[in-house]
């Protein structure tokens, strides 16, 4: 079994796992085909960590099976905005933390 993790990336966790969900269990062929016409920041990033998972396990896609596609936390960035009467409103720009495992079959 083959990884590769991506941490501290400037990504909601909370949309990336709806990203990861949908290629668990499939083809690592399929599962890159898949991620290159979906319309998200999160596939486009998840993409490049499920191709360095495949470089990783010395096989080719087609041969490599996706087990698992994890989306953590990471640490919160917090900023201010300024707002009316001197006043400002916090901003919260999330960071993940991205694992994808392979499995030859």
């Amino acid at each position: 079994m083959a990884r590769a993790l991506l941490k501290f990336i400037r990504v909601s966790p909370i949309k990336s796992r709806l990203i990861a969900r949908e290629i668990q269990g499939m083809n690592a062929e399929e599962a890159l085909a898949a991620l290159e016409f979906t319309p998200n920041k999160a596939a486009k990033i998840i993409s490049k960590v499920l191709a360095s998972a495949v470089a990783n396990s010395g096989e080719e896609a087609e041969d490599c099976v996706v087990t698992s596609c994890r989306v953590d936390n990471g640490p919160v960035l917090k900023r201010f905005r300024p707002r009316a009467r001197g006043m400002a409103s916090g901003i919260r720009k999330p960071t993940a933390h991205i694992l994808v495992e392979v499995e030859g079959k």
